[in-house]
């Protein structure tokens, strides 16, 4: 395991992450946010905005790519700027914590504690928001990590029912305003819905409450695959989602959320995510769904899914 000191992309300080199966680059001039991920000698799989790198003290929010953590439901909150230094500190092996202090007028605390496993690609992230204003507020973390362009999103359903056996619905699916659901980047079937991201595509963006635990995205024979929890019985935003994509001609977002809560003065709210990567994957034989599922299936098989 590795944590050294790098530069990247203009920036002075940055931290590299790194074991022999997998490399993360983690800001400290801005942040939190995770800038790249990808396996020894390989591809960055998350997109980075070239003339964003290297910026910082901007006053209003920069895009930059990568992975960063905001707060939900989206508003001007969201769109704090993370464009100052965070502290950081290391935590443990492989392990290191990034805190982006509060500011007015909202006083929320940012923590990203990442985690790169010892002997894989596997990276836990748990984004931690805390309270430091003196009223209550309501909020959900939520986790962006911004997709290198071209690829191919998985999106698996949950099993199909019966009728008259299963007459209760079992999914909730939601669609943004500027949303075309007849966009033929979309593919709705019975296992799976499918998003390409191209370079002339408008924004579209779905959320789903959703339980099937994981989301895959193909990219240049590279397989990056999230996994993230649903909890029972806890309220989401946006009409109970707890993973939400968007795309435009740019990039492709896996986005996962926690639950929303109303945290006291001094209270905090957490969830966590984890990512494989799975580097030189042999494509699938088809782009058809059934085939599409034969293919990931002892991919998530090695990751425990």
């Amino acid at each position: 395991m590795m944590i050294e000191r790098i530069e990247y992309g203009g920036w002075q300080n940055n931290l590299l992450l790194a074991n022999e199966h997998a490399e993360l680059v983690l800001t400290l001039d801005i942040g939190p946010r995770v800038i790249s991920y990808r396996k020894p000698g390989g591809a960055n799989v998350l997109k980075n905005y070239a003339d964003h790198l290297g910026g910082s003290g901007e006053s209003g929010w920069v895009n930059r790519g990568g992975h960063r953590f905001w707060l939900a439901p989206e508003s001007d909150r969201s769109y704090a700027p993370d464009n100052s230094p965070v502290k950081h500190e290391v935590v443990g092996e492989g392990i290191v914590r990034l805190v982006n202090e509060s500011a007015p007028p909202w006083r929320i605390r940012k923590e990203l504690t990442v985690s790169l496993a010892p002997d894989s690609s596997t990276v836990t992230l748990e984004h931690r928001a805390v309270n430091e204003g003196s009223v209550p507020v309501s909020l959900a973390t939520w986790a962006l990590t911004v997709m290198t362009p071209g690829g191919l999103e998985l999106i698996p359903l949950p099993p199909l029912g019966e009728h008259p056996r299963d007459l209760q619905p079992n999914r909730t699916m939601v669609a943004w305003p500027y949303t075309d659901l007849s966009d033929p980047r979309w593919r709705f079937g019975a296992m799976l819905i499918t998003l390409r991201q191209t370079d002339d595509g408008s924004p579209a963006k779905l959320g789903l409450s959703h339980r099937e635990k994981w989301i895959g995205y193909l990219t240049r024979n590279d397989l990056f695959i999230k996994t993230f929890a649903h909890e029972e019985g806890e309220a989401y935003p946006d009409f109970g989602c707890n993973f939400e994509t968007f795309t435009n001609s740019d990039m492709l977002e896996i986005e996962s959320l926690g639950p929303l809560r109303t945290l006291a003065p001094g209270e905090s709210v957490a969830h966590t995510e984890r990512w494989h990567l799975f580097a030189d994957v042999p494509e699938p034989d088809s782009l058809k769904e059934r085939a599409l599922v034969e293919w990931i299936e002892p991919m998530l098989k090695r990751i425990g899914i």
